[in-house]
């Protein structure tokens, strides 16, 4: 799936994953076309196209060897399918919610999960009518890039306030999966062709109960924080209403079996043993010391 030199374009690029992703690109020694709502500063091999997915976006994008889809899936797929892009490959990020939310009470949530499923349908359709090798992935709980809006999120909170949610009745499994364990995914979806024309659930390479996760969580911090008991009764109750699915699935089992990926992908995903940089954005992690 990789010949060629036309540029790698990367939808998304300026997300949690593009931190990840972009500099392995740039390092393949091949032009790198990043798209963002923003202005960007161009770079020696990493070129910036301002555009809009929702409003803006250009029907018609240079040819380019694979596109990378790291943005909401519905949105590129709309595009995509619409747009008669010219590439090779497509890598195009979806999310375990696809599944998991599907049979949700939450009636936003099953929509989610329907939107993800009709984009994924829509995205192999196009690509396999017009020849184009695509593969689908499914992450799950997503963290390492200090920008995510769950962990990330709670290890910010525990930080200023000191205090960290005690849940031992929180037994439901959950499989955290690096941000850079799932850049050399995206890599390997567009090298290997055991991937073309797949959907693949990617997760992390250790199962764990969500009260052990946040006891790991709470170890990286490096700063002490109070453990405060939720009590199961009524714990919903007292959060806002974007926290209280999540609370009603903290008992349920919410992993995939990674066997499809590994084989397809050749990859084996890290553990969960988060450090205190995980929880930070780039730009503030301390400076690795040089060898």
């Amino acid at each position: 799936m990789a010949p060629g030199r036309e540029p790698l374009l990367v939808f998304g690029a300026s997300g949690q994953v593009g931190d990840f992703l972009l500099p392995r690109l740039v390092a393949l020694e091949r032009s790198v076309l990043g798209v963002s709502r923003q202005v960007r500063a161009d770079g020696a091999a990493l070129h910036w196209l301002q555009a809009d997915l929702d409003a803006g976006m250009p029907a018609a994008v240079p040819p380019s060897a694979v596109i990378f889809s790291l943005g909401p899936l519905d949105r590129f797929a709309r595009w995509f399918v619409a747009a008669q892009a010219a590439t090779r490959a497509v890598v195009a990020l979806s999310s375990t919610s696809a599944d998991t939310k599907a049979a949700s009470p939450d009636p936003a949530e099953r929509d989610l999960a329907r939107r993800l499923r009709e984009a994924e349908s829509a995205l192999l359709a196009a690509c396999d009518a017009r020849g184009i090798a695509c593969t689908v992935l499914r992450p799950t709980l997503l963290y390492g890039a200090g920008r995510d809006r769950s962990l990330t999120r709670l290890a910010g909170l525990a930080r200023r306030l000191h205090m960290f949610p005690w849940v031992p009745w929180a037994s439901g499994l959950r499989q955290p999966l690096h941000v850079e364990d799932l850049t050399v995914a995206c890599l390997a979806a567009w090298q290997r062709p055991a991937a073309v024309g797949r959907i693949l659930a990617l997760g992390g390479g250790e199962r764990l109960p969500v009260s052990a996760l946040l006891q790991r969580l709470r170890r990286s911090l490096g700063v002490p924080c109070l453990p405060v008991p939720l009590p199961v009764v009524g714990t919903a109750a007292v959060l806002p209403a974007p926290w209280r699915g999540a609370v009603a699935r903290l008992r349920r089992d919410l992993v995939v079996d990674n066997a499809a990926a590994a084989g397809a992908l050749g990859i084996s995903p890290r553990g969960f043993q988060p450090r205190a940089a995980d929880w930070l954005p780039q730009a503030l992690r301390p400076a690795r010391p040089s060898m």
